[in-house]
């Protein structure tokens, strides 16, 4: 990297390179995956589209984009609970994450001393790892909520960031002027963000303005210092379809859109969380009100969940939500397991849920023309139509599920599966395309 218009703390982040007309390494290897030229990255990079987050400590990583022209990202959460603090359990997540895809790994942990964890996560993941420092204020510090200074919070934003973190969630739209929205207006739900309901209670307690806002220029320069992109959190994210597109959420949302110029200005990549729970006819809406508001930053969605009545298979509520968010304009989808609103997942969750939200992702970038998305559908296609297993398996999102159903029912004709068997109409007319006689009922 070419050491350009170097800030004092001497680090040039992936926007500062951009800006000054380098192309990284990191920006080389996005464009080689993304099938685009280097200039297209750096361009959008340079202009905030595009965020490639890169902790300069992230040794393992292989280098991501997130943003406009590029393909839609996926994101896997994990992370133990005070309820649930089995860790080889979250390596067995980790692993399928991996193995499936996931572009991303965030490390939720929230009970007892998390950082062993991470640091070991950060070793392992060539994906990009994410954190929500203030899930990990209350252990790392050992304080409860209330007595947790606003620099308390910096430091634990400053370890996670030196540990190698690729971005972090920070609830800074959070701030005096969305809450009076958010009293006056009222909500069927509230605040679900756990991040932001935990501001929340701190401010309520205190008397004290959110922390990350009030003290915003110091979380940049922590960040700034290690290429840590700023995800910047919806704390007043829907947690119902009622509560969708209400004051409240667009009030932070307005609030984000000038951080995410701060945070540019500062040299920092910003990437914007998003809802939540939210009815499919606003859902293209809202992508476009972020894209306007946030300066075309990369949008983060969580689903959106399009019903409130699904527990048990809201990866399916989350994958229909996101198929149409990322169609419209988000770029990168975190994921929700059939365990959302009722446990913590454990591995088997973690693979139903992170192949709904890749298949929603995927079906997003044909809808919107992303460059080469089309090309794996129709490498499949023509394995079909020669009726190659071994093809079909290969291109599979989930080649282990493939096989194991094909396996499972031996068909009695070869070539086939046991659900058209002889009548296969792919067998059928390879063979008239061949030149053969089909006799069927005949062997």
């Amino acid at each position: 990297m070419t050491h350009v218009n170097a800030p004092r703390d001497g680090t040039v982040t992936q926007i500062d390179a951009a800006r000054a007309g380098t192309v990284t390494r990191q920006m080389e290897a996005v464009a080689r995956k993304e099938g685009r030229d280097p200039e297209f990255i750096r361009e959008g990079v340079a202009a905030g589209r595009i965020a490639i987050p890169a902790n300069i400590h992230h040794t393992s990583l292989s280098p991501e984009g997130v943003g406009g022209g590029l393909h839609t990202k996926v994101n896997v959460n994990l992370g133990i609970s005070g309820d649930l603090a089995n860790e080889a359990e979250e390596w067995k997540k980790v692993d399928v994450a991996l193995e499936l895809g996931a572009e991303a790994i965030m490390d939720l942990s929230n009970s007892g001393k998390t950082a062993a964890f991470r640091r070991a996560l950060i070793e392992k993941s060539p994906a990009m790892i994410g954190t929500v420092p203030l899930y990990d204020a209350i252990g790392y510090l050992e304080k409860p909520l209330v007595g947790i200074t606003a620099a308390d919070f910096l430091n634990v934003v400053r370890a996670h960031a030196e540990d190698g973190v690729d971005f972090v969630t920070i609830h800074a739209g959070m701030n005096r002027r969305v809450i009076e929205s958010f009293r006056e207006t009222g909500r069927l739900t509230n605040i679900v963000s756990r991040g932001g309901s935990l501001i929340f209670a701190w401010m309520e307690a205190t008397g004290n303005e959110n922390p990350f806002y009030e003290f915003y220029d110091e979380v940049l320069a922590i960040l700034h210092e290690h290429d840590c992109t700023i995800s910047l959190g919806d704390a007043m994210r829907p947690g119902s379809t009622y509560d969708a597109t209400d004051a409240g959420q667009i009030a932070e949302l307005i609030e984000i859109g000038k951080l995410t110029r701060r945070a540019w200005d500062a040299g920092v990549q910003v990437m914007v969380e998003g809802p939540g729970h939210m009815a499919l006819d606003e859902i293209a809406a809202n992508m476009k009100l972020e894209k306007r508001l946030c300066h075309d930053a990369p949008f983060y969605v969580l689903g959106p969940l399009v019903t409130d009545i699904a527990p048990g298979y809201d990866h399916i509520t989350a994958a229909i939500g996101g198929a149409v968010a990322a169609a419209a304009g988000a770029d990168f989808l975190c994921y929700v397991t059939p365990a959302e609103h009722l446990r913590l997942p454990d591995a088997a969750d973690v693979r139903e849920g992170l192949v709904a939200t890749k298949i929603a992702a995927h079906a997003a970038d044909i809808a919107k023309g992303v460059p080469g998305a089309r090309d794996r559908d129709n490498r499949m296609s023509d394995a079909r139509r020669r009726v190659d297993w071994e093809g079909m398996f290969a291109e599979a999102l989930d080649p282990v599920r493939a096989r194991a159903y094909f396996e499972s029912a031996p068909p009695s004709t070869d070539g086939t599966c046991t659900m058209c068997g002889e009548m296969c109409a792919m067998r059928t007319v390879n063979q008239i395309m061949n030149g053969l006689t089909i006799d069927l009922g005949k062997e």
